[in-house]
């Protein structure tokens, strides 16, 4: 090599570089992210090397650069023999052979010296560069190297045949066994290596894979697409100065037993040179296979047109490494695999032509088209794209994972609706019941499946829609009104004004849904699954008390007798003939049927139900979040805990309910209904909607059926907004549009029928994703499995509720589940919907000192004092929205989200954009602001400004925002007025004064006469 620098290799065994792996730049900051990319190209400042790049990376075809597997191969002397052992692989992370043992290292980062990438660069800038070789096989290859390194006068011809014999022999990998040879095959390999003309003959380099590579099951660590990059090192006696040559195929090559497995080859990168200086060669042969890993200089060594693109591509990554200082780190330490690989398309962003000015995108589903202006384009649009999808939605179900999902969730379903059900009847004096709720779950769940825009929603009965259901039925007794047919009007009221929304494409409001309030309603629905499973397990208790009183060492003065009741007195003797009966040794239940009197301190005690439920409920719960972690344990292939983490609830209820038959306790049983009948007698299964109450009822059932849409509406569409949110990586699309629209009709065949009304539940929708989340099935060594988004399909909704409606036929199954065991289900779905959520994590940091919180990215961006005090707001929301859960209000529940939205408009006062853009996500009007000042500006100067603005706002028309946020406003404070008449002045005169929000009022007043006043709230 004609650089001095090289011969002289300072081996610096302390100052190491972390490649940029290991470095998250996801963590940049956001609104400087979208500053950089908006700001003009002269501003900006970039390297000589990146501005190469830039240009390389500029003509980008968007096919994918195929992942890399990079194997470093040594040259070894094995009793007087040369060949090539490996002792180095990478995928992502690098892999060694450990020094006197048969095994491959534990994955870790790569560690480079500096001085190894300066001499890398150097080898690049005097080797031999052969770019888009035609090569189809390793013996061909070779001859073109070494006829490249004669042509550039960097070798004597006479070294060809010295270096040709080196270069083809034989590969023994490490899944191979030492060779052991016989006396006479080491006097060939002598013979042969002193006549090197016999060495083509003698090399083990065949054109097809062996069955060693093809057995090799660290293929399943690989991507089927991946490429391989065979890095040679050696050290030869016949060289004074080292022979370094990198190779690009034109073509990706099977070239036999050259690499460990049978991968095709697109690079070779050979270093032979005189002995004396090994390390330093394995150091450079460790930096280039680290960065043919590495995502951005793999994409370079791809696209390369020459020698200077190369060197700009180590130039550029030498501008990203972090330097460890020396004497702070031992070198000896093998770092770790981060747990989350932080991703390379910050750099490549920085140097694509085509991504600059560019902004992080729009919200799914949500952005503009020309389809969007016409009445009821959302829901055009909404069809559009889930159509195509339609096919794969059935048969993207067909998965193993799939019976997991659909058993937790159908679990999950039944429970609900019998809860609900039973809460329904007591509300309705059994107009609906369990049998109603457990027959419009499974109408309503499986037509939304099938017809629905996001089939990975489950409906189900809410609160909200309870306690309507329940003021509803007192308000009809109260003034004999006929209960059903008054609500089935409300529902077919409620179901044209869904219409209206969806025509109007009203559900574009979604876009002011930010990350507050999303987090502020799936955690307080939450917190209502946690505390409900906990006061149904604490009501335990009650009913089944625990026998403090009895002491095991005076069990034998514990007795219950049955007395016979006086033959004068009762009655019951004349029913029965009891004369010859005896008493004593009745049972209990038979002592209370025929009169007589329990008589002992033994006849209260009961078996200690509420601890053996305790057990049940808490060891259902702990059972299945242990069962879910099982996956990142240590034990067991990976196919087997991943099945046991898919089917954790599943076998949790099994193994709790197997311990209850065992135990043989009369434990709370799940009840189904046994008969396919309604649960009131006089009522049929079809409500007439003529006949018993007055005509104008019809017309009035308008103004409750306004506030049961909002319900509808805000339940529907935040529970739509968690599910779609973009942390899923949905691929289908939303269609918000199209789901209200269903839910809009099933609200009409459900009052037809007499059925529950049905709106998305969030909790068990969340449940339902997270267990159909997919992970990477091949991922490199030391990579944890990457998150690629959920399976989505309609399968497992459409089964749920199928498998619900005929659940009163497995009754004889279902009657053996504890209830106990259903209500840990509840608990687990509660908790596990709280990970991953924001607002949780910050709550948590409020009990940590300072140097125990974690890494969070919006800590490093935002001041501690900064993000308690976002916190302390959205807590004190959270409480507002639970104590109005908590009384009579809580009717008005989902319209008080609203004021969720209202509040995180405020917060704009009390925080800047660049915390906001970390703790929240920011409003829409921000980023168009400006486009929108640009446009008044210009209309200004076309139209005469008016003389006042009185003016302007009593010519104004109200746009389908401003009517329908007023209107909601007035639903709120005519339900206040029920409870406080006088408050109905402060209500309109908080409005603004303009014309068209007076009309609003007073169309929306004069629907509502005295007499009706009290129905609207």
């Amino acid at each position: 090599m004609k650089n001095s620098s090289q011969s002289n290799v300072t081996e610096n065994k302390h100052l190491l570089l972390v490649p940029t792996r290991g470095y998250n730049y996801d963590k940049i900051d956001k609104v400087n992210q979208i500053n950089l990319a908006s700001a003009p190209l002269k501003f900006r400042a970039v390297s000589p090397a990146a501005e190469r790049l830039r240009h390389i990376l500029g003509d980008d075809d968007s096919t994918p650069t195929p992942t890399i597997f990079t194997e470093m191969d040594t040259l070894q002397h094995e009793g007087g023999e040369l060949e090539w052992k490996e002792s180095a692989r990478w995928v992502k992370f690098e892999e060694k052979v450990e020094e006197g043992g048969e095994r491959w290292s534990k994955p870790h980062v790569s560690t480079l010296t500096l001085h190894s990438l300066f001499e890398l660069r150097t080898c690049l800038q005097t080797g031999s560069i052969l770019l888009d070789l035609e090569g189809y096989s390793l013996p061909q290859i070779v001859d073109d190297i070494v006829d490249r390194q004669i042509a550039d006068g960097l070798i004597p011809a006479d070294l060809k045949e010295k270096i040709s014999f080196v270069l083809l022999r034989k590969h023994r990998h490490q899944t191979k066994k030492p060779i052991h040879r016989s006396l006479a095959d080491i006097g060939k390999s002598s013979a042969a290596a002193s006549n090197p003309a016999q060495s083509r003959s003698m090399n083990d380099i065949s054109d097809t894979p062996s069955s060693d590579q093809l057995k090799n099951k660290f293929m399943k660590k690989i991507p089927r697409d991946a490429e391989a990059s065979n890095v040679l090192i050696g050290e030869v006696d016949f060289l004074d100065k080292p022979f370094v040559s990198f190779v690009r195929l034109a073509q990706a090559t099977t070239l036999g037993g050259l690499t460990e497995v049978p991968v095709p080859t697109r690079f070779l990168f050979i270093l032979l040179g005189p002995h004396g200086k090994t390390k330093s060669y394995n150091e450079i042969g460790r930096a280039i296979a680290t960065l043919m890993v590495d995502d951005l200089f793999s994409d370079v060594a791809y696209k390369a047109r020459d020698r200077e693109d190369l060197i700009a591509g180590v130039d550029e990554f030498l501008d990203e490494v972090i330097v460890l200082p020396p004497g702070e780190w031992d070198p000896k330490i093998r770092i770790e695999p981060p747990k989350k690989v932080p991703s390379a398309e910050m750099r490549k962003s920085v140097l694509n032509l085509n991504e600059l000015g560019q902004m992080n995108g729009s919200a799914g589903g949500a952005g503009g088209g020309e389809d969007e202006e016409m009445i009821g384009g959302g829901l055009w649009l909404d069809i559009k794209r889930k159509l195509p999808w339609y096919c794969s939605d059935i048969y993207d179900g067909f998965h193993i994972q799939s019976i997991s999902a659909v058993l937790f969730i159908y679990l999950g379903c039944i429970t609900n609706a019998i809860t609900f059900g039973g809460l329904l009847g007591d509300a309705t004096d059994n107009y609906q019941g369990v049998m109603e709720s457990f027959l419009g779950t499974a109408l309503a769940g499986t037509v939304f499946c099938l017809f629905g825009g996001q089939p990975l929603i489950i409906l189900s009965s809410t609160g909200p829609i309870l306690i309507f259901e329940k003021l509803l039925y007192e308000f009809s007794k109260n003034n004999d009104i006929d209960y059903m047919e008054l609500r089935l009007w409300i529902g077919l009221h409620s179901c044209l004004q869904c219409f209206l929304l969806v025509v109007s494409d009203a559900s574009y409001i979604i876009k002011y849904m930010t990350r507050f309030t999303e987090e502020g309603f799936s955690s307080l629905i939450s917190f209502i699954f946690i505390s409900d499973a906990i006061k149904k397990m604490v009501g335990a208790f009650k009913y089944y008390p625990i026998n403090r009183g009895f002491k095991p060492d005076y069990i034998t003065a514990y007795k219950c007798e049955c007395i016979a009741p006086d033959q004068g007195e009762s009655s019951v003797l004349c029913m029965f003939n009891l004369t010859d009966l005896d008493w004593s040794q009745l049972s209990k239940k038979e002592c209370v049927k025929y009169g007589g009197t329990l008589v002992g301190n033994s006849c209260k005690y009961v078996p200690d139900l509420a601890l053996m439920s305790f057990i049940l409920f808490f060891g259902t719960y702990s059972m299945t979040v242990s069962l879910k972690k099982f996956k990142f344990s240590r034990y067991f292939p990976t196919k087997l805990r991943k099945l046991i983490s898919d089917f954790s609830i599943f076998m949790s209820i099994m193994a709790f309910v197997g311990l209850d038959m065992l135990m043989g306790l009369d434990t709370p049983k799940l009840i189904v209904p046994t008969e396919f009948k309604p649960t009131r007698a006089n009522r049929g299964w079809i409500v007439m909607p003529f006949g018993k109450n007055p005509w104008w009822w019809y017309l009035a059932s308008f103004v409750p059926a306004l506030l049961v849409t909002i319900l509808i509406f805000m339940d529907q569409q935040i529970s739509a907004v968690i599910v779609n949110r973009k942390e899923n990586k949905l691929k289908k699309g939303c269609g918000y549009h199209l789901d209200l629209f269903w839910v809009g009709v099933l609200m009409a065949v459900c009052s037809f029928m007499g059925l529950p009304w049905y709106v998305a539940a969030t909790v068990i929708s969340i449940a339902h994703i997270d267990s159909l989340k997919m992970e990477s099935e091949s991922s490199a060594p030391g990579e944890q499995p990457q998150f690629l988004g959920v399976r989505e399909q309609r399968l497992t909704g459409i089964l749920v509720f199928v498998l619900t409606g005929l659940s009163i036929f497995l009754a004889p199954i279902l009657q053996f589940i504890p209830m106990p065991v259903l209500y840990g289900v509840f608990l687990y779905m509660g908790v596990a919907s709280l990970s991953g959520i924001q607002f949780w994590e910050r709550i948590k940091l409020y009990l940590m000192p300072a140097k125990h919180q974690p890494d969070f990215s919006f800590l490093r961006h935002v001041p501690l004092r900064r993000v308690h005090l976002f916190t302390l707001v959205q807590i004190i929301c959270l409480a507002v929205l639970w104590i109005l859960k908590s009384t009579f209000l809580a009717i008005i529940f989902p319209v008080m989200i609203l004021g969720l939205m209202v509040v995180r408009k405020l917060l704009d006062v009390m925080f800047s954009q660049h915390d906001l853009a970390w703790l929240d996500d920011i409003l829409p009007d921000k980023d168009k602001k400006k486009k929108e000042d640009d446009k008044k500006k210009m209309k200004e100067k076309k139209t005469p400004e008016p003389e006042s603005d009185e003016e302007v706002r009593g010519n104004e028309t109200p746009g389908l925002e401003t009517v329908f946020l007023v209107v909601v406003y007035l639903i709120v404070c005519q339900s206040i007025c029920c409870v406080a008449p006088d408050t109905n002045t402060v209500c309109f005169s908080s409005l603004s004064h303009s014309v068209a929000e007076k009309a609003l009022y007073n169309t929306y007043y004069s629907l509502c006469p005295p007499a009706l006043q009290s129905l609207s709230c």
